[in-house]
């Protein structure tokens, strides 16, 4: 994927984070919420530096490509197992 498309991608994400927030009063500023799950979504609470992680970009790219900017839950929705999320996360927020 060219830069273009992903700096394209996360400013999508962006607008699409504002928009929430704006109707999600229970996230912090500097955070936003999205949805994982497979079959039955989880909502999780993270933080915007994630936009600038690369397994972070990769779920949205997936997420772009499986939902487009049409999100079921009203929020940004990721197509991972909750498992994976949660390890990926993890590693990040430790390293």
């Amino acid at each position: 994927m060219g830069a273009f498309r992903l700096q394209a991608l996360v400013a999508n994400t962006k607008q699409l984070i504002k928009h929430n927030n704006k109707h999600q009063r229970d996230v912090p500023k500097g955070y936003l919420a999205v949805y994982v799950g497979e079959i039955q979504r989880k909502r999780f609470v993270v933080p915007l530096s994630y936009l600038d992680q690369p397994f972070f970009q990769d779920l949205l790219r997936r997420s772009e490509e499986e939902y487009g900017f049409n999100h079921p839950m009203g929020g940004l929705t990721i197509p991972c197992c909750e498992e994976a999320f949660v390890r990926l996360t993890t590693q990040i927020h430790v390293s």
